[in-house]
């Protein structure tokens, strides 16, 4: 019922935008989301609508809701306007092609226009328009985070959980240089960070009885939730940049970290190959926790720990060197040779 309900209200607002002219728009289901480009723009305009469905929108309110967001949508002209609006997003794959820089593995920082009832993805063409570099733009997003700072000090094992109101952009702070690494008095030890979506993120200490839990909770969230990000864990390291957690073999989280970061693999690529117009060979996870893919046709291949070639399974590295990586595409795939 959820689901119907999720559609019904993105049809609902996807007629009224093609009524007012617009023929682009698309609904997302995974990110719950509408893309579309307003007249005049190049850039992707992105609705959220979990606050729509929350708000139990009726027809005149849709109505008015979609005639304010065609007058305020797009991109400032101006950097001295668009500068205090820009905020950085950290995002597995993304259709198009906006501003991005890697940050993790199988996760990109983008940039975003954050407006009242719109997010739009900035594209590396509006660093000519606003005559400003890639790195400045990426620089003042990050630099419009409020980088907020917690007081008090843990008295025993702790979890710290930060909830999205729409403006904080929490799962955001951990692109920030240090900021991860400031929470160790709250938590009661070096703070080990999960973000399984858009609007959550959780902090609790290494070694702390609740991270086999965490990382449970972690995956439920990522695979549930419409806005999924990362099942991850992550820590910062000596300079203060964000990095995932490691468990090396004997670790009793070893195979934890080895699973989430299989997962997110599995589904990030999943993702890439629903969009591509290519035929996109899958990623899965054979038996025990290895994954595989599979050469057939001319599919392109996702990285993985082993393929299967006809009735053989081989090792990634045996056939590596038959192999072209694809330039241009994130997360990466490879061309086998005929």
């Amino acid at each position: 019922m959820r689901r119907f309900a999720r559609a019904r209200l993105a049809g609902r607002v996807i007629r009224r935008l093609r009524r007012a002219g617009i023929r682009d728009a698309r609904y997302h289901a995974r990110p719950f989301e509408i893309r579309f480009t307003a007249p005049g723009d190049t850039e992707h305009t992105i609705i959220q609508l979990e606050p729509l469905l929350a708000g139990r929108y009726r027809r005149r309110q849709l109505d008015a809701f979609v005639a304010g967001l065609l007058r305020t949508s797009g991109l400032p002209a101006d950097w001295d306007r668009a500068a205090p609006l820009l905020r950085p997003v950290l995002r597995g794959f993304a259709p198009g092609a906006p501003l991005r820089r890697r940050a993790l593995p199988f996760l990109s920082e983008f940039v975003v226009v954050d407006q009242p009832d719109t997010m739009t993805y900035v594209t590396p063409a509006q660093s000519e328009t606003w005559h400003v570099s890639p790195a400045e733009i990426h620089a003042t997003a990050r630099g419009n985070l409020s980088g907020a700072v917690l007081h008090g000090t843990a008295t025993g094992p702790t979890v710290i959980r930060f909830v999205d109101d729409g403006d904080s952009y929490w799962t955001s702070h951990l692109l920030l240089e240090g900021w991860l690494a400031r929470l160790s008095d709250q938590v009661g030890g070096t703070p080990v960070a999960f973000a399984p979506e858009r609007g959550t993120l959780l902090v609790a200490a290494d070694g702390s009885e609740h991270l086999p839990g965490l990382f449970a909770q972690a995956e439920e969230f990522y695979l549930r939730s419409v806005r999924g990000l990362t099942p991850m864990a992550y820590v910062s390291d000596a300079n203060g940049c964000t990095v995932p957690y490691t468990a090396p073999p004997g670790h009793p989280l070893h195979h934890l970290v080895r699973r989430a970061e299989r997962v997110l693999a599995m589904h990030e690529y999943a993702r890439q190959a629903a969009d591509s117009p290519v035929e996109m060979a899958p990623l899965t996870i054979a038996e025990g926790g290895r994954t595989r893919t599979v050469v057939k046709g001319g599919a392109l291949l996702p990285e993985a720990d082993e393929v299967a070639v006809g009735d053989r399974v081989l090792p990634w590295a045996e056939i590596a060197g038959t192999l072209s990586r694809v330039e241009d595409l994130f997360p990466p795939r490879w061309r086998a040779s005929a």
